[in-house]
């Protein structure tokens, strides 16, 4: 069925389409060119006065896997907040701070958004988390497998493994999870935790294994890199939350050595330990360095106040946290011989000197580092804040003036310990839809997605304009999925299942002469059983299609 948005403008920078109008067409699945004059076209829309963006991607968040689920057994009395109520296409679900796998779905794609990847799947527990993400309706979603604490990659390293035997036990791991990426959290750290090693930093030596965490980012960079993985090391800097880890931040840049590397909810990372309270914004001298480093993409992690729950793969820096809940309750465990994970409820005050700055640091980041190209919009949901504050913070964005009235009213000693009110920039139009759709396809290898060329696939979101972008991106006029009308003004139209993205890359299937004893050693279950064949992952999405992306090798 050929179907035609008429009159719409389009924000398309990926094809550098800032405000052209036209119509736009597609069929069935894909965006197509105009047809010739006698051919019919199906179905018309109206879309004169309105704007037509690419579905939006949101590269970090957390939709799927063992800390979710433990997110939500650990606050049944916020099952009820903010819910999905039924219609005669959606059943009824909760959100609260850690939404259901529907509610997920459901509230993404009412905000015009077409893709959500999950950055920490344990691998021993990925057959979990693709079928928590098979039950998020309407979405495509990939997740990153976790690696950098695992005991054979740490054991490889201590051995001094070729840079070759890395890289294939990384491309393995890819293979056996289904994997679209590798995220690193605290590189070493969680496993020295296991040790009672309570913090290491990035060059200080791990106490069983005598490896430094630069020693294990270079080596998954270099083999991510290696291995040409469309995404760079999706990283998780040391020392996350403590005030003085701007030094940490840099280092691990610099542990990249000029590799592609993307630090991820670098709000978190951006502290200094200047002032009074020992606890100031290194935001500029972060920016500054990811300016000068075009190997560096970053994504935010802006915390947004009010309820929420932090759930992270970090076990040593939740355990520390432990005693800020709100409520006061936490889960902290380990999982086999891979990592680990921390559930700490949490609500940010804006009249709380550290959470007012954490605030303004994230906001700064955003508005200082100069390339939309390379810095994404998350909240690292939802441990800074739930994913549906997003149009909240788009408006914080390209709203100096609203940006600057919230900013009155926090901590007066962390308002006064910005520069926030000093940056004048506000984002246009455009570069939200880089930050948000063209920018992130890009980074992961979508080349079908984030943007509105012929052969695209049919994700498009309409908008109507207007002057509160709040109000403009909450619910978008029409939101399209792989072609089929999902949303409308906030409301679920269809309910679809979105695909799920991985990746295949090359490797010597060797290493699992030395995988296989060591699962029959270490691990409960066998080498053959771990691993993931593309039926079962389809099946794990009730029969979601399965697209694997390319992976040109290097090296």
């Amino acid at each position: 069925m050929l179907t035609r948005l008429e009159g719409v403008r389009i924000i398309d920078p990926a094809h550098r389409a800032g405000g052209a109008v036209r119509d736009l067409y597609f069929r069935d699945r894909t965006i197509v060119a105009a047809p010739r004059d006698d051919e019919p076209v199906d179905r018309t829309w109206d879309c004169r006065g309105m704007i037509a963006m690419a579905g939006a991607i949101d590269l970090h968040t957390h939709i799927g896997g063992g800390k979710v689920n433990l997110a939500r057994a650990l606050l049944p009395e916020f099952a009820a907040a903010a819910p999905v109520p039924a219609t005669d296409r959606c059943a009824p679900c909760t959100a609260g701070p850690a939404p259901s796998a529907l509610a997920t779905g459901y509230r993404y794609a009412a905000m015009g958004y077409t893709a959500c990847f999950e950055p920490a799947m344990l691998p021993v527990n990925a057959r979990q988390a693709h079928f928590e993400m098979g039950d998020t309706p309407i979405v495509d979603k990939g997740a990153y497998a976790l690696l950098g604490n695992d005991d054979f990659l740490l054991r490889l390293l201590a051995g001094g493994a070729e840079r070759q035997e890395i890289a294939d036990y990384v491309g393995w791991t890819l293979h056996a999870t289904q994997a679209m990426a590798i995220k690193v959290v605290n590189a070493g750290g969680i496993s020295a935790f296991k040790f009672n090693q309570r913090s290491l930093d990035v060059d200080e030596a791990h106490v069983h294994y005598g490896i430094t965490p630069r020693r294990v980012i270079a080596a998954l960079a270099r083999a991510v890199h290696d291995l040409g993985v469309p995404h760079p090391l999706h990283v998780h800097c040391s020392n996350l939350g403590v005030p003085g880890n701007v030094d940490s931040t840099l280092a691990t840049i610099e542990a990249a050595e000029g590799l592609p590397i993307h630090l991820t909810h670098l709000q978190f990372h951006s502290y200094g330990s200047e002032g009074d309270r020992k606890f100031s914004s290194a935001a500029a001298r972060v920016a500054e360095v990811v300016n000068a480093s075009p190997h560096v993409t970053v994504d935010v992690g802006q915390i947004m106040f009010g309820q929420t729950v932090t759930c992270s793969g970090d076990s040593m820096m939740q355990h520390r946290n432990a005693r800020h809940g709100r409520p006061p309750k936490w889960i902290v465990m380990d999982i086999e011989c891979d990592a680990g994970c921390g559930v700490v409820p949490f609500r940010y005050r804006d009249r709380d000197f550290v959470n007012a700055l954490q605030w303004a640091i994230g906001l700064e980041l955003f508005l200082l580092v100069e390339d939309p190209w390379r810095i994404f919009l998350t909240t690292d949901h939802p441990n800074g804040g739930p994913f549906w504050s997003y149009p909240h913070l788009i408006k914080l964005l390209m709203d100096r003036s609203f940006r600057n009235d919230v900013l009155a009213r926090i901590h007066p000693d962390a308002a006064a310990l910005s520069n926030l009110r000093s940056i004048t920039r506000e984002y246009t139009l455009d570069e939200i839809a880089t930050m948000t759709r063209a920018a992130p396809a890009q980074i992961l290898g979508l080349t079908d997605r984030g943007h509105l060329g012929v052969g695209a696939a049919a994700d498009i979101v309409v908008y109507e304009p207007h002057p509160d972008p709040e109000v403009m991106f909450a619910a978008p006029r029409h939101v399209f999925k792989d072609g089929v009308l999902v949303a409308e003004r906030g409301e679920i139209r269809a309910v679809t299942r979105g695909s799920l993205h991985t990746v295949k890359p090359d490797f010597d299937r060797g290493i699992e002469r030395k995988l296989e004893p060591w699962f029959a050693r270490y691990q409960t279950q066998s080498m053959h059983s771990f691993v993931i064949g593309d039926d079962e992952v389809c099946e794990c999405g009730h029969s979601a299609r399965l697209i694997a992306h390319r992976c040109v090798r290097h090296g």
